[in-house]
């Protein structure tokens, strides 16, 4: 719909029949005569001048007129009002804080029936965990040896994902820094407002690397209001075939610090969950969205945009034609 802010303006429109009305018309001084003997080629010429003028007088009131009202619009500023958008304000700022190390390479984990490393059933779990938050801002951590910050955070789901599918194993480094990751998720979320500070870490082992110890993090991490969802990944046992061809059952995730991920969780009033197969990573998820919930307030916007330049461009272009008419008319 159109819509003009300034409506008054229109009131201008009476201004100038209104001095035409009140101001006394212009004095015209009577010239001196003077005799000629070709008065009657002159005369012919005044009466064809004396027609182009009756005509100017006739449209040029109207093409002044139609400017002035062009130009009083676009004063009156005109816009055009789009369709009413929702845009979902989110309650809940995510930081996702996901292992790399080289223990996330084991192949111990199944999608639909075919073997797969843990980082693949990962990215297929957590990518659709990603696109269920809608609203929410999404950050991601990167983490091994080192842990990085690889999307800060976004309502972009569809970047976050991107980053996550193209994160390869060994790319931070073959240990596994938990404490520095947890540390850097509460640097990035403690200028956030404190209800909404939440972080999810998933890894497959324990704390050998880094600066700074899990608990000592997530102290710092209850201190800043930061909740912490600890995720620990990986089958429990698998069949392998020894030196001699025989099978037997061994621990994948003998190397995983269940104890420290259940204390970190704890500390800041988080949980702690255990992932041992493909489908329990999933309902671990979905029982995030409940614990965590998006919560979204709708926030309507309306696409503005503003018309005033059209009468205004309308107006510039026949004041300039005018003019020129004009100026060529005097040549005449």
């Amino acid at each position: 719909m159109i819509e003009i802010i300034w409506p008054w303006v229109f009131l201008f429109a009476l201004l100038p029949p209104l001095l035409w009305r009140l101001l006394p018309p212009v004095q015209r001084h009577a010239s001196s005569a003077l005799r000629v003997p070709f008065y009657t080629e002159l005369e012919k010429l005044s009466t064809q001048t004396a027609r182009v003028q009756v005509r100017t007088r006739l449209w040029l009131p109207i093409a002044a007129a139609f400017i002035y009202a062009l130009l009083l619009l676009a004063a009156a500023r005109p816009q055009w009002l789009g369709e009413p958008i929702e845009i979902p304000v989110s309650g809940r700022d995510l930081m996702l804080a996901v292992d790399l190390s080289g223990s996330m390479e084991q192949v111990d984990l199944e999608i639909k029936g075919r073997a797969v490393d843990r980082l693949s059933v990962v990215k297929a779990v957590l990518g659709d965990f990603i696109q269920r938050r809608e609203g929410d801002r999404l950050g991601l951590i990167l983490f091994g040896e080192q842990a990085y910050l690889q999307t800060p955070l976004t309502f972009d789901r569809q970047t976050v994902q991107t980053m996550l599918h193209e994160s390869l194993i060994g790319l931070a480094g073959q240990k596994t820094a938990i404490g520095d990751a947890i540390g850097l998720a509460v640097k990035r979320l403690r200028e956030r407002p404190e209800d909404q500070r939440v972080l999810i870490l998933l890894t497959d082992g324990a704390n050998n690397a880094g600066a700074l110890e899990p608990l000592r993090a997530a102290e710092l991490a209850a201190q800043a209001k930061v909740k912490i969802y600890t995720i620990g990944v990986g089958a429990s046992q698998m069949q392998v075939r020894s030196f001699f061809g025989r099978s037997q059952t061994v621990n994948p995730s003998r190397d995983l610090d269940e104890g420290t991920l259940k204390q970190a969780a704890e500390i800041t009033g988080g949980r702690y969950f255990r992932a041992r197969a493909t489908e329990e990573l999933e309902q671990i998820y979905h029982l995030l969205d409940e614990l965590e919930p998006v919560d979204i307030e709708q926030e309507v916007f309306r696409p503005i945009i503003p018309l005033y330049p059209w009468p205004l461009g309308a107006a510039l272009c026949l004041s300039l034609l005018l003019a020129v008419w004009l100026q060529r008319g005097e040549r005449r």
